[in-house]
């Protein structure tokens, strides 16, 4: 269940991403070790006449798991996923519904007013896309957008393999306890 963001968490979020994190609404998972490994985004960040559409609602912060996948990645997976989608119609549609269930979370995390002032500034368009910002759902991306989702909302076919193919879900190093030695 996801959970409000503390002060501890975004001092460990902006160790984990080495920069200040944006937009952080909620902890969607934690690690055993108590720390987050994986956020919910504001859709819209707003400030005056500037805006940014984040297209990446789950965001993995967790060090451990963004270089396991990375790895990953490193060996071809995400064109092999997009071949298997190309071969499996089952996996493609349990795809493209867990492509539409995160773009209707996305909106559903947005006021009447943020989807009107998105329609006035026409970048409606950034916001209607599923996972980590894709149109095309047949393509696949990143690995990391695809387990984050799956972590959060275990939901995700794509995010389902890739979490089987790690060894771990988390570190036994405890690589986060950096964070709070600063």
């Amino acid at each position: 269940m996801d959970r409000l963001p503390s002060q501890r968490d975004l001092a460990v979020i902006r160790w984990q991403l080495g920069r200040s994190p944006r937009g952080v609404v909620r902890i969607a998972r934690d690690c055993p070790h108590g720390y987050p490994q994986v956020t919910v985004n504001r859709p819209l960040l707003r400030r005056d006449s500037d805006f940014e559409v984040f297209p990446t609602l789950f965001w993995l912060t967790c060090p451990y798991l963004v270089r396991e996948v990375g790895r990953l990645e490193a060996k071809g997976l995400v064109k092999e996923f997009e071949a298997r989608l190309e071969e499996d119609p089952g996996l493609l549609a349990r795809y493209r519904r867990a492509h539409e269930e995160y773009r209707e979370e996305r909106l559903s995390l947005m006021g009447a007013d943020e989807k009107k002032f998105l329609r006035e500034v026409g970048a409606w368009d950034a916001v209607e896309t599923g996972i980590g910002g894709l149109r095309n759902f047949t393509r696949v991306k990143c690995l990391h957008a695809q387990l984050a989702h799956h972590l959060a909302r275990g939901i995700n076919p794509i995010g389902v393999e890739v979490a089987r193919m790690l060894l771990k879900l988390h570190c036994k190093e405890r690589l986060c306890d950096g964070a709070l030695d600063r």
